[in-house]
């Protein structure tokens, strides 16, 4: 390692390697420049603040759809396509805005995302009817889509090897307190008025981020490290991140795993409360409880075992508990190990949550360590693939009615399959010495 950390690159470096993606990155500045900006509390919260935008705005919304559906005169059905709307805008936001971050800098798209976002919201508290708050809640998306896959990049930007793994562990601090509170939240605002008044919560949360990133988060891709061209030069970028054998198989190992998760989200009301009979609070507890498990892994994978352990290795051991936890599952909810009550279950779905706390982090810090050129591209891809995987699997754990469980477990156990593959096949994970400072993290050198 040279001095400041940063990993150089191996002649025995793989062949499917980005082309220049680090040979031709300039030299890191001495780290004592960078350090106050990398550490800022502000900053670091301003990020996760940004990250937890897609949870904010889905969750917060959550407890009003009834009202939502009566206030518009709309079948419940269409009112779903405002959260069907607002995924699928965030899915392609992000393959949009990202390749414009690595071309104009990130602050530039990162504030206009941002200011497209809040008077999207805002038209959202106005919505004259279901179809304008479908167009709306799509362009909300789009636009808040600008907010998840820059902050990824400025990490990338900021930091390297051991200290990107452990700062993404501590976003995952941050914006996992959204999930948590943001029903919590919604539902004490629907007190106070209508669903329009969400909206109106959301819009002052943007405008409030768009301040913030004006006024305290500076540009962090140097003129020198951008990249010109149109159209034509983000799809070579994103086709050439593709051609990446490894990134290619950290991406669809973190999207199947979020599918994994997102599975649970979409079916555990239902199957926690209408199959195992639970209250509503105590379902509430236990979504709390499995939520404190995600970001307790979480720092344990930043602050313990980052450093000391090879990221290949802790990447590894986290999708395979994920899986032995969904196959459990499985036998639970099939009734092969004999009738089970909702203890059990809930057990097996808190290790499951517990260890994308080892998983997730690490997948979107292998895959960014790949390329540093093309950062803004490469969150993009790992973004979009999650929520076009997620939002194809979560229909599934419905599919067999509101009587069963096993579709909530099959769908995790073959996405938590899928991912274990394709670390296995694409990342080659048993070749702990072929790039330094990523698979060889924490190896003895």
């Amino acid at each position: 390692m040279p001095e400041g950390g940063r990993p150089t690159r191996h002649q025995n470096e793989p062949e499917d390697h980005i082309p220049g993606a680090e040979v031709t990155a300039p030299a890191p500045p001495p780290p004592t420049t960078t350090a106050p900006r990398r550490t800022g509390l502000l900053v670091t919260c301003l990020l996760g603040g940004l990250t937890a935008t897609p949870p904010l705005a889905m969750d917060m919304y959550l407890p009003s759809l009834p009202e939502v559906t009566t206030s518009l005169h709309a079948p419940a059905a269409t009112v779903q396509l405002t959260l069907t709307g607002c995924l699928a805008g965030m899915a392609v936001g992000q393959l949009v805005v990202g390749p414009m971050s690595d071309k104009w800098g990130r602050r530039r798209p990162l504030l206009v995302g941002l200011a497209v976002y809040v008077v999207a919201t805002a038209l959202c508290a106005v919505a004259p009817s279901i179809a304008a708050l479908v167009v709306f809640r799509l362009v909300q998306g789009l636009a808040g889509a600008a907010g998840i896959v820059i902050a990824r990049a400025v990490v990338r930007d900021l930091y390297d090897g051991v200290a990107m793994a452990r700062f993404f562990s501590t976003l995952m601090l941050i914006s996992g307190v959204a999930p948590i509170v943001a029903p919590l939240i919604g539902g004490q605002i629907l007190r106070f008025t209508d669903w329009r008044g969400v909206f109106v919560v959301l819009t002052a949360v943007g405008i409030a981020l768009t301040a913030l990133v004006w006024t305290r988060l500076p540009e962090t891709l140097p003129r020198d490290r951008r990249h010109g061209g149109g159209a034509g030069a983000a799809l070579g970028s994103l086709r050439g991140l593709l051609t990446d054998r490894a990134f290619t198989g950290y991406t669809l190992a973190g999207g199947c795993a979020f599918a994994a998760l997102f599975a649970y989200v979409s079916a555990s009301p239902f199957v926690i409360q209408e199959i195992y009979g639970a209250s509503p609070q105590t379902f509430s507890l236990l979504f709390g409880l499995n939520s404190v498990g995600l970001m307790a892994a979480g720092q344990i994978n930043g602050k313990v075992l980052v450093g000391r352990v090879a990221l290949g290795k802790v990447l590894a051991a986290g999708l395979t508990v994920v899986t032995l936890a969904a196959a459990a599952l499985l036998l639970l909810t099939t009734g092969a190990l004999g009738p089970v009550g909702l203890a059990p279950v809930a057990a097996a779905l808190f290790v499951l949550m517990s260890a994308m706390g080892f998983t997730l982090p690490n997948t979107q810090a292998l895959a960014l360590m790949r390329t540093r050129q093309h950062a803004g591209s490469a969150s993009a891809l790992l973004g979009a693939t999650s929520f076009v995987i997620a939002a194809g699997a979560s229909p599934l754990v419905g599919i067999a009615g509101e009587h069963t469980a096993v579709p909530m477990a099959v769908v995790q156990l073959a996405a938590a399959l899928v991912a274990l593959a394709c670390f296995v096949a694409l990342c080659r994970p048993w070749h702990t010495r072929t790039r330094a400072g990523v698979e060889s993290l924490g190896e003895d050198s």
